[in-house]
């Protein structure tokens, strides 16, 4: 399998999925700066135009969660568990794709990508938006994960490794997180994985 990335967020999540199941999967990164994204080489795997993309033995496959879902198949590994635990772990997938990445991803977009593709500062108006929010949500998160060691039945999960992946750019990003301290617990948890601490290949 070959699984092409860039290094962002929804690669960070699907590299380390597959850094952490020991899968014999190479890692070919794709420019996004000079638009390796958009040849249609690279549209005939993906017609979005986004990374990740995941080469398997019967076509391509897209979207970062179900890349990670296919890892963890392939590698039959308890990140994607079996029977009545799989709904649970697709409650947290969709919870944060509904709301909780939409707003810490911002803080990511205006303090990182933005200055980072010429775009200029972060734009203080839309992240006052988005706080309210964020907050709204990471309290949700902090009351589960006060009571337990991680999303999905207590044992580490594809979830985590989508809930979480804006917490390595917390500091960067100046995501809000200093008053959740479950949160923080709990990514110190995922941080002492070396597929999180670094997932792409060097």
């Amino acid at each position: 399998m070959i699984l092409y990335f860039a290094r962002t967020l929804h690669s960070y999540k699907a590299c380390a999925v597959a850094r952490h199941t020991g899968l014999p999967v190479t890692f070919t990164e794709v420019d996004l700066l000079v638009g390796e994204h958009k040849t249609p080489l690279f549209l005939a795997m993906n017609p979005c135009g986004r990374t990740p993309v995941l080469a398997c033995e019967d076509g391509y496959l897209w979207e970062s969660n179900a890349i990670m879902c296919r890892l963890a198949i392939e590698a039959r590994s308890a990140l994607w568990p079996e029977g009545k635990a799989q709904a649970d772990v697709m409650r947290w997938l969709a919870w944060d794709a509904e709301h909780f990445k939409p707003h810490a991803g911002a803080f990511y977009f205006e303090y990182i990508i933005k200055p980072a593709i010429g775009l200029g500062d972060a734009d203080e108006t839309a992240l006052e938006g988005a706080r309210p929010f964020f907050h709204t949500n990471a309290s949700v998160l902090e009351s589960h994960l006060a009571q337990h060691d991680f999303l999905a039945g207590d044992t580490l999960s594809i979830a985590d490794f989508a809930v979480a992946v804006t917490l390595p750019f917390a500091t960067k990003s100046k995501l809000p997180i200093d008053d959740y301290p479950a949160i923080r617990r709990w990514h110190d948890r995922l941080m002492d994985l070396p597929a999180w601490r670094s997932p792409f290949p060097t």
